[in-house]
Parts: structure tokens; sequence; C-alpha cells
């Protein structure tokens, strides 16, 4: 049966409610709420007492611990309470010190910041800049090949001044290094933890084995416990430098059925679910003892396609799957409104947005005429990747179902997250769902990661999209001074994106999390980041 329109989405939730298994555990709102899944009482989750132990209910564990090790969310809102970067990004989203107390350029290519004194990191080594220098020479060794490398591969070199003074030197003038610097991958790590992190290389282990399971940075919160698949504990910093974190501990367990993140949301049993999928927001708002934390992020969600293989290395074919899909009804079916289309690949608030961008347009008859002119007349078959996202698999049977049409038999594959991170920045992979946040608030992550051919696989060009117009427009957008001239570099880039239709750009999305009433000072960042400092938890 072919369902088109709204008349997708009541099929979507009927599914749901009569398998919802297939989706991964995500509920109807109207659905009553659900009682906690039977478990052995011996081991089952204890009530939260006195707000001692704040407990995220997470659908996803971290990939790695070492913040030059992974580039995906799951674990940098981990690592964001671990370690601390230089300058960070604060509720108003203006540039504030942290590591570093100030900063200046010196000239068109130099930077110096100063370092905060009397800083410890938590194996009780003190912050200076031999620290700070180690740590962006460990980002940009080849040896160690980090994803993140992209964020820092402007610089020449790190200069040591003083014991409490840095410098970096850019191989061209960079504004938007300050921004860079607050993001997670600029993450300061104690000099012992990278020598030892060195040695397991020098002993044939791959790059972070030490890193990854032994974290060593200066954040408010540290390393307890990590069961990989169960769950992670955080615990307080006593020795921190700044203002202790109110919070005696931080628990992220790994819920992925999104019933169960509700019911331990409902029951107390979890003070946050992360995230809450747009079907249950309203089930969420009628809890007597939680509310919805609903934030404007910098969020685009996409569906690539690997350019490397036949037939999406055709840019035909990759329109014609642009224009065959409605994002309105994905928005209206899928995020029940809470997100609005994507034209481009940079989100409002991001520098570099262009309000006068316009995508390509949902055009079914075009789709048709694109693909008999590539050849593909009487369709193909392929894969959609996904994760267990219960949106993403409802985003991929919406495709499945509409490219029917176009003769195109699509099969939907769900993936354990670490895998899909794997396979795809391997190429094995057709089309994939995604997301890209854009923490700096400034183009240039927003975009030279996604599409620069240097950046093919795990630094986060999954597309494996190669274009010399694309390289020499996101090359000179980071080297190019003046911000009006910035402006019409990414405005001319953004039109090549969206001629050659790498991935079909869904929405920008929004941060939807559930929180305890009792939880208080909590917010998230547009990089979907938890704040989680001053947060307390009262009865």
């Amino acid at each position: 049966m072919k369902v088109k329109g709204s008349s997708w989405f009541v099929l979507a939730v009927l599914l749901l409610m009569l398998i919802p298994l297939l989706f991964v555990g995500c509920a109807p709102a109207e659905e009553p709420p659900a009682e906690p899944p039977a478990e052995d009482p011996e081991e089952a989750p204890e009530e939260v007492a006195e707000g001692e132990d704040l407990i995220i209910a997470s659908l996803s564990d971290a990939v790695s611990l070492d913040p030059h090790g992974s580039n995906d969310v799951p674990s940098a809102k981990v690592c964001y309470n671990i370690y601390e970067s230089l300058v960070y990004f604060d509720q108003n989203s203006e540039l504030q010190p942290l590591l570093a107390t100030d900063w200046e350029a010196v000239d068109d290519l130099t930077w110096e910041f100063s370092l905060r004194q009397g800083v410890k990191f938590h194996d009780g080594s003190e912050l200076t800049a031999e620290a700070v220098k180690a740590s962006f020479d460990r980002l940009l060794d080849p040896e160690v090949a980090s994803p993140r490398f992209f964020l820092f591969s402007m610089l020449e070199e790190v200069i040591i001044v003083d014991d409490y003074t840095v410098q970096f030197v850019t191989q061209f003038p960079f504004a938007p290094l300050p921004a860079h610097l607050a993001h997670n991958g600029g993450a300061i790590i104690s000099l012992a933890a990278i020598e030892a992190d060195y040695a397991e290389m020098e002993a044939g282990n791959d790059p972070g084995t030490y890193l990854s399971t032994n974290p060593v940075g200066t954040g408010f919160f540290k390393l307890e416990s990590w069961e990989p698949g169960n769950q992670l504990k955080l615990v307080r910093n006593e020795d921190y430098w700044g203002e202790n974190a109110k919070l005696a501990s931080v628990t992220f367990r790994v819920v992925p059925e999104s019933l169960t993140r509700l019911s331990e949301l409902e029951t107390g049993f979890a003070h946050i679910a992360d995230p809450v999928e747009p079907s249950d927001i309203s089930r969420v708002n009628n809890m007597d003892n939680a509310y919805m934390d609903i934030t404007s992020v910098t969020v685009m969600a996409y569906i690539g396609y690997n350019c490397d293989k036949a037939p999406y290395d055709d840019v035909r074919v990759r329109q014609a799957i642009a224009m065959a899909i409605n994002k309105e009804e994905i928005i209206e079916g899928a995020y029940e409104g809470t997100a609005i289309p994507a034209e481009g690949p940079i989100a409002p608030g991001v520098f570099g947005h262009d309000e006068t961008i316009r995508g390509l347009p949902y055009d079914p008859e075009r789709a048709r005429e694109l693909l008999a002119d590539a050849g593909y007349a009487d369709g193909f078959s392929t894969t959609i990747w996904t994760n267990d996202n219960p949106v993403r698999i409802m985003i991929a049977e919406y495709v499945q179902s509409e490219l029917r049409d176009l003769n195109i038999d699509v099969e939907v594959e769900v993936l354990e997250w670490g895998a899909y991170l794997e396979n795809t920045a391997a190429g094995m992979h057709d089309m994939f769902i995604l997301g890209w946040s854009t923490p700096t608030l400034d183009a240039d992550y927003a975009v030279y990661a996604l599409f620069h051919s240097d950046n093919v696989g795990d630094p986060g060009n999954r597309a494996f999209f190669r274009n010399e117009a694309a390289d020499e427009l996101l090359d000179r957008g980071r080297q190019e001074p003046d911000p009006d001239e910035r402006l019409k570099i990414y405005s001319e880039l953004q039109e090549i994106l969206i001629e050659e239709a790498p991935m079909l750009y869904l929405v920008y999305n929004e941060n939807l999390a559930g929180v305890n009433n009792n939880v208080k000072n909590f917010w998230v960042t547009p990089a979907s980041m938890f704040m989680l400092q001053d947060v307390t938890i009262e009865e």
C-alpha cells in the first residue's frame, strides 16, 4: 500500500502502537505511561536519593573518552565535563576565559594566550604551557590521526613563551581560531597521560588506548568507572581550581529504548532522559514530576550518499532522491513539528548561514526524469543505514516508502552506534542518516569537515564527496580575514553543495530532553552539550 502526506504519519503511529519493537521502543504520545521494565530486584537501579547522583538515561554510550579519538556527540557530552579548553561559549554564545585568562592577536598569524595559574589536572600535575603544547602537538600528529585534526589543521606551530604563556601560529590568518579553541577537541590533557598514551603506541597499540579509558583533564568532574554499553560514572573533582560542581556525581546510563528512558524519568530512576522522541513530548509534558527542555541547537540532520559508489557517483541520482523526499512530511511525521526544513548545510545561528539560499525543491516528476537521464528509469536496489534512533528509523522507512514510487528498492539497516560510525567512516554504506552540530558557531566547522576532500571518512566527510571548486572555496573561507567576504564565499559554496547534492539536507532540529522538576540550573549549549557544573537536585 502506498502512503503519502499526513496519512503516512497516521500509519507510522499505528505501526508504533502495534509493533513497538520495530521502532526500538518509541511510543505514541497518547499511549498511557508504561511501567518500568521487569528486572531482577537485586539488579534494578536504586531510586535517586538526596540529589547526590544525577542520573542521565542516554540513548547511546560514549565511543571514546580521548578528546582526540572521536567526533561524536555522546562522547563529547561526557568529555565536556572531564576536560576543559582554553575558552568556552557562555549561555549567550559569547566567548569567555576558561583555562586561559586572556588572549590577543599579536599579528595576522599569531594568537597569544595567558594561562590560568594554580590549575591542577586530575592526576595532581599542574597546568602549564608545556601541557597545552603537548595537547595540540598530539592532536596534529599524523600518527595519532585524530578525526578532529581538521579543527586545527591551520596551525603551523604552538610556541611556549613561558610557563603560563603560549602562542598559536597559523599558516594563514584565521579569525575563528578562538572559537575553534572552545571546542572539546581543543581540550587540554595532562602531560603524563599523553606520555602514557604514546607509550602504548610504542608498544604497538592504537592511539587512545590509554586515554580512552583513563581521561585526565582539569574539569569539575573526573571518571570513576565505565562499563561500556551499560553505564559511565563521573565524580566531583574536589581539587577543582574554580567553584566545585554542586553534584557529587553524574551517571550516564545507556538506555537504548525510548519507553524505558521515559519510564525511568517518570518513576524517578533517572533525572534526565536524553533524548525524548518528538512523539513523546506530550507524555513528558503530562508528567507531574518532569518537564521538556527544548533547546534550539546548531544541528543539521541529513541523508548522505556514498559518492564513491554507483549509482551515487552520478549527481543526477543524488538530485533525484533529494527531489523525491518531502521534508515537510518528515517534519510532520517524524519530528512532530519540532524542526524546520534545511535549505543547506549551515544552520541558523551559525556565521555563514544565508537565509536567501534555497535547496532543491520537492518535485517527484523531475526526480523521475533525472533517474531516466542517468539510465535508471527502472530503478535500482540500495540500502539506507541508521543507528538505533527511533526518529532516524522512521525517516529511513519513510524514504524507503517514497523511493518505491521511483522503482528504487531500499533496504533499511539499523546498526549499533559504534559500528555505525566505524562502517560509515570506512565507506561501506550506500545511503545513511546522521546529524552535524556546529559548536564553534562558525561556517568553517559547519562545512569544512563535511565536504572537504581532505576529510573523507572519519573526520566528517562520510559522503566521500570530492569537488575541486568546493575545496577551493572551503580553503578560501577559512583563510579570508574579512567577514563580509567570508559570507560571500560561503554563499557561493552552498550553491555548489546544493547543486552537487552530496547529501539531502533534511532539517535543522532541536535538542529534546526530559528533565526532573527537581533538577535546577541545567542548560544545553547550541552544540547539545549538557552544562552540569551548577546543577543541583532539590527535594
